[in-house]
């Protein structure tokens, strides 16, 4: 099972977090695109740019961090973060 956390964060507190979980077959970019407009969709948020630094910082940690410059709408909080927890 395949399962990512999307958490909110502000002034370095978790504001709201969410856990979407996926059972099919899709490869695991896919899942990770798929979970992520989940997080979106729950937290009504506009989609992130995924920026190069992100690409990689995901990569290697599986965890990264979208801060205002990687969404087009401003945002009211510091930071969006994802993190795979299980695959």
């Amino acid at each position: 099972m395949f399962r990512l956390w999307g958490k909110e964060y502000k002034d370095n507190r978790l504001v709201r977090d969410t856990v979407i979980c996926d059972d099919t077959d899709d490869t695991r970019t896919h899942k990770v695109f798929h979970a992520l407009d989940a997080v979106c969709y729950e937290f009504d948020l506009s989609k992130p740019i995924w920026l190069e630094s992100a690409i990689e910082e995901f990569r290697r940690h599986s965890k990264v961090r979208f801060y205002q410059d990687s969404f087009v709408d401003s945002i009211d909080f510091d930071y969006l973060e994802i993190h795979v927890i299980e695959e």
